[in-house]
């Protein structure tokens, strides 16, 4: 039996290309596959390995001062989850170019807001405003019902979605994203930017669905391994598939790459099975069909 483990941590890292060497030491010892990013701003990662070699993963991170209280999100896993180990230092643990050192978490963030607060809040005809910060293609699949979905086509458009949400300034707002990691600088962004009350969802959707399935969100949840979406309950009948097939519109939370490799877009694109070429490839337009 596998599990996944997602997680972060916005820290100091004095030396990060030591930290990195180290986490690869013990991955590769722990045979662990996925991939960890380190900055000098923190860590962000995500590993699958069996549930044995997961939790001595686990009490090792836990044991070590700077990591004991990390929020780690842990799933079922597939055992392919991800095809090898990859851990690299880079300048953020999120690509985000939204002000440099401007835009730190350890110094300004929004307020966090907990899974039960927020589902009371859902439920009570509170007055306030759920923004996703996550890519468009995510929100395709799965989306808390009635939230703000930017036209983000990656995290670092969010400067120049801003506008759209300049209306919300005087507002409550609650930041949403898969695992918290986004939410921390977006929420800090919004603060820097004006905006007066602004919230993040702590831990993320994950831990919303672990607690409140095929409630308020709906659909499924994108996410950055071979499993490609997340349900929770997904047997249930209060589950919702909201994703649509690109080329029939048809329900679906299948993704695949668009089949033609020179794709202006690159497209990552729902596609239902009836839609597949009998090769099982797929083009997320008629262009892109005519031109291979």
């Amino acid at each position: 039996m596998y599990k996944i483990i997602l997680f972060y941590k916005y820290l100091i890292i004095d030396d990060p290309e030591l930290l990195a060497e180290q986490q690869r030491e013990l991955c590769e010892r722990l045979n662990l596959k996925g991939r960890l990013i380190v900055a000098t701003e923190g860590v962000n990662g995500t590993f699958e390995g069996t549930v044995k070699n997961i939790e001595e993963y686990l009490e090792t991170m836990r044991s070590d001062p700077r990591f004991f209280d990390v929020d780690f999100k842990v799933s079922t896993g597939t055992g392919d989850a991800f095809p090898r180990l990859s851990i690299k230092v880079r300048t953020e643990i999120v690509s985000a170019h939204l002000g440099g050192d401007d835009v730190n978490p350890t110094r300004v963030t929004g307020k966090y807001i907990y899974s039960e607060e927020l589902h009371d809040w859902i439920n009570s005809g509170k007055e306030f405003y759920i923004v996703d910060m996550r890519n468009d293609y995510e929100h395709e699949v799965g989306h808390f019902a009635g939230s703000i979905l930017p036209p983000l086509k990656n995290f670092r458009d969010l400067p120049s979605s801003l506008p759209t949400l300049a209306h919300l300034k005087d507002k409550t707002v609650v930041t949403v994203c898969t695992g918290g990691v986004r939410c921390e600088k977006a929420s800090g962004y919004l603060v820097q930017n004006g905006f007066n009350d602004v919230y993040q969802l702590y831990g993320g959707i994950v831990t919303y669905m672990e607690k409140y399935s095929n409630e308020d969100f709906k659909g499924a949840l994108y996410v950055f391994d071979g499993r490609v979406t997340m349900g929770f309950n997904t047997s249930d009948d209060k589950h919702e598939v909201i994703g649509k097939c690109w080329l029939c519109q048809s329900p679906t939370e299948r993704y695949l790459d668009c089949a033609y490799l020179h794709c202006s877009g690159k497209r990552h694109f729902l596609c239902c099975q009836s839609c597949l070429q009998s090769d099982g490839r797929a083009f997320c337009s008629k262009e892109c069909e005519e031109k291979l």
